[in-house]
């Protein structure tokens, strides 16, 4: 039997540093190997923590967002293109509407896209645009009636540059430039709206195209071929292999179809796992990147309910030796609950880490949030809890089993404090981050790993005489 620490167990010994500020450390990392980030942090594919609005605001902060699988895959695959359209340098396919419609009918897909204009277009060609200026206080019209016509609008090439399609926005003064090939059809669209973005968030996580990046989970069970192949044509960028234990042949071989099937066009995030065993199945199977943590999260029981689990600290050491040879990233997931847990994990060789509980509480998280005592809170569960259980029961039965009795928990419900914004709390972690790895003499994160030294705490009340303790 072998001894095995958990984040609470260690500290860093602190280091000479050269690091003359925390703002000049480097935090760039990779997800995979072809995925980077500008910070090691990833929301976690969980009811509670991530959809759409989260990982618009995690790939933005130089992060990353998955999306959880516990919803059809047409919301899957409407969450994804909801973040692939937040922001990109050119919109490849405009939201369109016919001249002949209502404008009660461009009113409500606008509503339901969440957009505030429309390209107006015949048999693919521009005729104009139309905005929810334009149809206020506007009832019976047709679209045609009240829309700036072609003739009025400014509009470019496909092919345009983004230094000249500046100058455009500048010059006339307008929020959206629609783009045309030769035979008048629209190609494009360039928005003032996203070029501010771009300033705004210079290390933001994005694609070739300039969209912000996102990955989505898929089941082992599910069709997940199928569920891979939509998610991928709406965008996705990374699909995460979701299940409780990784080390699995449920797992390995999911993993191994994904990337058959999709060969060098997918990234396969698959885990979780505890060992150096799991992590070679799942790296020898396709895996891009290899989550480890098993029943090291705050509202997990797993090691309760069941006794498996290895320390977290232990956990990513054994996994990462193996990854490593590989040149494949690790990231650690779950039992997270500061910076310091952070720069912990990326002492011992993860790449990134994924939270939870940590953001659940944000502001852009889909949890329910509810006053008590006068205090905001949001309404966080874990995937084996039971309420998850029965939400996931109904949406695949359409009924919940009278005789639960079979079922047992993993995980547990609970109310955490509302934190405000992602952009905030992202603000103190990493800052906590930086200054861990100044005190390492740390520059960016593969000095911190290789002048990293961890020191065990020592357990006051165990070891001292009952005269000594602490009361």
């Amino acid at each position: 039997m072998r001894e095995a620490l958990g984040f609470d167990d260690v500290l860093l010994v602190p280091k000479k540093s050269t690091v003359e500020s925390r703002k000049l450390v480097d935090t760039t990392t990779l997800l995979t190997r072809k995925i980077t980030l500008a910070i090691p942090i990833v929301s976690a594919n969980m009811v509670n923590v991530t959809e759409a609005k989260m990982a618009i605001a995690m790939a933005r902060e130089g992060g990353f967002g998955i999306i959880h699988r516990f919803m059809p895959i047409e919301q899957r695959v409407a969450e994804v293109e909801k973040v692939k359209r937040a922001e990109s340098i050119v919109i490849d396919a405009p939201y369109q509407i016919s001249k002949d419609a209502s404008v009660e009918e461009a009113a409500r897909l606008m509503e339901k896209l969440g957009v505030s204009g429309l390209i107006v277009t015949e048999d693919g060609k521009l005729e104009g645009i139309v905005t929810k200026r334009d149809i206020r206080f506007e009832e019976g019209k047709r679209v045609e009636e009240v829309m700036t016509k072609k003739q009025d609008l400014i509009y470019a090439h496909y092919g345009i540059t983004l230094e000249e399609a500046k100058e455009m926005l500048r010059k006339h003064r307008i929020e959206k430039l629609p783009l045309v090939d030769e035979e008048g059809r629209v190609r494009g669209l360039i928005t003032a709206k996203d070029l501010m973005k771009m300033k705004e968030h210079p290390y933001a996580t994005k694609d070739s195209r300039g969209r912000l990046m996102v990955g989505c989970a898929v089941g082992v069970k599910e069709d997940y071929i199928e569920a891979a192949r939509r998610l991928l044509d709406a965008g996705c960028d990374l699909i995460a292999v979701d299940i409780a234990h990784g080390h699995s042949d449920l797992a390995i071989n999911a993993v191994k179809n994904l990337r058959r099937e999709f060969g060098d066009r997918v990234q396969i995030l698959a885990g979780n796992v505890a060992t150096a065993e799991g992590t070679s199945d799942l790296i020898d199977a396709g895996a891009d990147c290899v989550k480890v943590g098993i029943g090291s999260g705050s509202i997990c029981s797993t090691r309760i309910v069941t006794g498996a689990g290895v320390p977290q600290i232990t956990a990513i050491m054994d996994c990462a030796k193996v990854a490593k040879k590989e040149g494949i990233p690790i990231m650690a997931d779950g039992g997270i609950k500061n910076s310091g847990d952070i720069v912990k994990a990326l002492a011992a060789n993860a790449s990134t880490v994924m939270l939870g509980a940590l953001l659940a509480g944000c502001e852009e998280s889909p949890g329910i949030t509810v006053m008590r005592n006068g205090r905001k809170f949001k309404f966080y569960k874990g995937m084996a809890s039971v309420e998850a259980n029965i939400e996931r029961r109904l949406r695949e039965m359409n009924e919940v089993e009278e005789n639960l009795v079979d079922f047992v928990p993993e995980g547990i419900e609970a109310f955490i404090p509302y934190r405000g914004t992602v952009s905030d709390v992202l603000k103190q972690l990493v800052g906590g981050l930086r200054s861990g790895m100044s005190y390492c003499g740390a520059k960016n994160i593969k000095e911190l790993q290789e002048r990293a030294e961890f020191i065990k705490v020592s357990r006051i009340k165990e070891t001292l005489p009952e005269e000594m303790k602490f009361r």
